[in-house]
């Protein structure tokens, strides 16, 4: 399983990304599919990941609430989390993770939320919660600018994971 995140990320060299480390199914941790930058609100990127061959499922319960939003931007890590683990204790948090369990066992699923930190951004604990009950090593990946057009797109997949 992989997690990646798409701050200041080109759509294109994003999904090349996706592409290069075989993934075939993004699984959005956000809990609201929205966002400012161009392609990656929920309608546009399924679509975008559809023409790429890539499924996209939305996990809204798996989603940072708002609390957790605005004490991560403020850098209180400690409110941040508290409110995180307390939200991943909900109903709806653990059937979403219950869903998403299932897709990574099928292999090839990658989460995604904004953050390009992953060591700042929910999708770690996600990751970690998913890891207790499925077994799979985590990779954090990172979209690399005009990696779309780099001949280690165009080359093979070895290159690109040496890469990144």
């Amino acid at each position: 399983m992989a997690t990646i995140g798409y701050e200041a990320a080109d759509l294109a060299d994003f999904i090349a990304t996706l592409l290069a480390f075989s993934i075939t199914r993004l699984i959005d941790v956000r809990e609201l599919a929205i966002s400012r930058r161009r392609g990656f609100a929920k309608k546009a990127l399924s679509a975008a990941l559809a023409d790429a061959g890539i499924d996209y499922v939305h996990l809204r319960g798996l989603g940072d609430p708002k609390e957790g939003r605005e004490a991560a931007r403020a850098g209180d890590v400690a409110r941040f989390q508290s409110v995180f683990t307390r939200h991943m204790r909900t109903e709806i948090a653990q059937a979403d993770l219950g869903t998403a369990a299932s897709l990574v066992a099928e292999g090839g699923a990658c989460l995604m939320c904004f953050e390009r930190d992953h060591s700042a951004c929910h999708r770690t604990i996600v990751a970690q919660a998913l890891s207790g009950t499925v077994p799979i090593t985590t990779r954090h990946l990172s979209v690399s600018t005009g990696f779309a057009n780099s001949r280690l797109h165009v080359g093979s997949r070895k290159i690109a994971e040496e890469w990144a």
